[in-house]
């Protein structure tokens, strides 16, 4: 994000801070101007136009502001990951863009209740952003940079920035930012079939790339019998070499020795009553694939360690092929749905020609990824309109919710607290549109709690399984089934309900749902549970901890409750009828990785 001399342009009060724009010095091509309005109470938005009389390489521009902390304890942003801390002024800030993250930042108090949020409306281009602590005033200094990558000449531009200080909780603004963006013309999200909402099996940490069609359709009787109703296929069905890598990538044909008939497989996996996703690594041409000739000179760079070389988009021949591999293997294979992994590999070069090249019809590397992206959608639901396309953090900002309805949590193997993290940072911002889990999977010999805490920490998002499921013992079969079981039936408050993942800064030890008739809690820290009033007729809570109990608050008396408590298998363990409940703390015994319903019967 640094930048060469630049200058103060123009100045607007917002909301009750003064935006700045400054320039880079000596670029006078263009006309800037800056406005501020009122989007609603407690809302406002900065509109910043650039217009030039002849299309020219815009300036390095910034927007900045500044805030007193006072009464702010976190920053969250969609980047944060583990990572929750303020940084310095003085350190690296962040770049976004349409395939990595999104332009957006909450500062909030130890309430929850948002302080201050900001977000911006070009969501497609290389946008640099800065929140940082100034030591020797304590004030936060936010930074918003534009055209430091590598840009093609415009003869205009328009974007807005958005400036919330609602005192709501934090999650409640970040909603609004994603219907903002959702409400922007050219950024509608993709429609979302059901089956992107139901429990999926992957082959990934299962299989790996030992590929073969009879364990697959093993695998899908056994996961369709527990309630998977999609299979995702993943690395290792394009060749016979299992080393990982990439070497192999970018010709797509199934490999014969492990897939001699691939329609045939998928339609005895369709047999079972399981739709089929398939993955591909979009970028990568291997240097071992017949790609590697053809487009050895089309690429935007090539990673050794991978193998491989990153296609370039702004070459419409590169485009068609790829578009055309898609299209082909969903026509003969009858595939439901694509994988596409890797997008955000896509990168300007710093040393990229602003004016292009021979052959090329962009010179934007992330214009050519977006006309890729939008014309493979488009294309393919030409072919099949409910097709299911995946998507994996931290791709998963609101510019790619216009083509993937599946948006999964990046690769976090075997580690459930950061499975919770990612699926709740992905469901801060992404609407309605389908939020998975990372691939579940554990080690065979995992006490059954143990194993079950996978499922717990992902319960506000779609599973993916990745165990073999043909190797686990029976008890970890019975809790996999059970949990999938309570997925679907709470599904509507589970994704649709109103979500409240509190205190992010302390890695959301409780995650609350409700919807008019439901409220799931799920608890994965030993600490007072607040139950609140108002309740609906059911309450469900989950014990993601390691206790036997857990200590709620209500702050109302309930009579005449039905409590039920259900171990990690779904086995009831206790039934208590027509329970009293006063008012303030109260001890439900619940078994660990287990879950209680109360039920208030209305007499």
């Amino acid at each position: 994000m640094a930048v060469r001399s630049i200058q103060a342009q123009a100045q607007v009060q917002a909301g009750g801070y003064t935006v700045t724009l400054e320039k880079e010095a000596a670029v006078h091509a263009f006309e800037v101007t800056l406005t501020a309005s009122e989007y609603s109470d407690g809302v406002h938005v900065v509109h910043l136009r650039l217009a030039a009389a002849v299309a020219a390489v815009p300036p390095v521009l910034q927007l900045k502001w500044t805030l007193p902390i006072v009464d702010m304890h976190g920053l969250w942003h969609p980047g944060a990951d583990r990572n929750r801390s303020f940084p310095a002024d003085w350190a690296h800030g962040r770049t976004v863009k349409a395939t990595s993250s999104a332009p957006v930042g909450c500062i909030y108090n130890n309430e929850g209740l948002n302080r201050h949020t900001f977000a911006f409306s070009d969501t497609l281009s290389p946008i640099g952003i800065k929140v940082g602590v100034h030591e020797e005033t304590a004030d936060f200094h936010c930074v918003v940079s534009l055209f430091h990558e590598p840009t093609a000449p415009i003869a205009e531009y328009e974007a807005s920035l958005l400036l919330d200080t609602r005192e709501l909780p934090y999650y409640d603004c970040l909603g609004d930012v994603s219907r903002w963006w959702a409400s922007m013309k050219g950024v509608e999200p993709a429609f979302v079939p059901a089956a992107a909402r139901e429990p999926m099996l992957s082959t990934w940490y299962s299989f790996h790339q030992r590929l073969t069609p009879e364990a697959i359709e093993a695998e899908c009787a056994l996961a369709k019998a527990i309630g998977c109703e999609a299979v995702i296929v993943d690395d290792g069905w394009q060749t016979s070499d299992n080393e990982r890598g990439y070497l192999y990538c970018g010709d797509w044909e199934a490999s014969v020795e492990k897939f001699p008939d691939m329609r045939a497989h998928v339609d005895r996996v369709h047999a079972v009553g399981m739709k089929y996703l398939l993955w591909y690594s979009v970028p990568f041409i291997g240097k071992k694939s017949r790609a590697w000739e053809r487009f050895e000179g089309k690429l935007l760079y090539v990673n050794e360690e991978l193998g491989a070389g990153v296609i370039d988009p702004r070459y419409p021949e590169a485009r068609e092929y790829l578009i055309g591999l898609y299209e082909q293997a969903v026509r003969e294979w009858d595939l439901d749905g694509l994988k596409l992994d890797f997008v955000d590999m896509f990168a300007q070069r710093a040393d990229a020609d602003r004016n292009g090249g021979e052959g090329m019809d962009y010179i934007s590397v992330p214009a050519a990824a977006d006309r890729l992206l939008t014309d493979v959608i488009g294309r393919l639901r030409e072919l099949k309109p409910d097709i299911l396309i995946e998507f994996r953090q931290s791709y998963v900002g609101p510019q790619m919710r216009k083509y993937g309805n599946i948006f999964r949590a990046a690769d976090c193997p075997n580690d459930p607290v950061t499975n919770r993290i990612r699926t709740l940072d992905i469901r801060l911002l992404c609407g309605n549109t389908a939020a998975h889990a990372d691939m579940i999977m554990w080690h065979v010999n995992e006490p059954v709690e143990c194993a079950a805490m996978h499922l717990l920490n992902v319960l506000f998002a779609v599973p993916q399984i990745s165990v073999r499921l043909d190797r686990i013992p029976e008890d970890h079969r019975r809790m996999l089934a059970y949990w999938l079981a309570f997925f679907r039936s709470h599904r509507e408050t589970l994704l649709d309900g109103r979500l409240e993942p509190f205190r992010p800064e302390l890695l959301y030890p409780l995650v609350r749902a409700t919807s008019a008739d439901q409220q799931i809690i799920a608890a994965y820290n030993d600490s007072v549970i607040p139950a609140g009033s108002g309740l609906p007729p059911e309450l469900v809570v989950v014990n993601g901890t390691a206790k036997e109990r857990l200590i709620l608050e209500f702050e109302e008396a309930l009579e005449n409750v039905t409590i039920e408590v259900h171990n990690c298998m779904g086995e009831i363990v206790r039934r208590e009828e027509a329970a009293a409940i006063g008012q303030g703390l109260y001890v439900l015994e619940v078994p660990s990785s287990g879950a209680a319903y109360l039920r208030r019967n209305v007499i």
